[in-house]
């Protein structure tokens, strides 16, 4: 019975190789998550505050707070 032959291990350029495949995976996948958070959180959020500020109304607001008694001029 013939016992198997091992490949002879790969020694040199082993680390340049390795760090060619992990810098393009962790390139890949920043992009990727960079972009899921442009879609997914800023944007939704840049709407959000353009939506209340373009129905905000400061005078009105402020109209309301004081007649709620919020700002006391003067007062101790």
């Amino acid at each position: 019975m013939s016992t198997p032959v091992l490949a002879k291990p790969q020694l040199r350029g082993l680390l340049a190789k390795r760090l060619r495949f992990h810098i393009i995976t962790a390139f890949i996948l920043s992009l990727g998550c960079a972009t899921m958070y442009k879609f997914g959180v800023a944007e939704p959020r840049k709407r959000a505050y353009q939506d209340f500020y373009r129905r905000y109304d400061a005078v009105k607001d402020f109209e309301e707070m004081n007649q709620a008694g919020v700002f006391q001029y003067g007062k101790p």
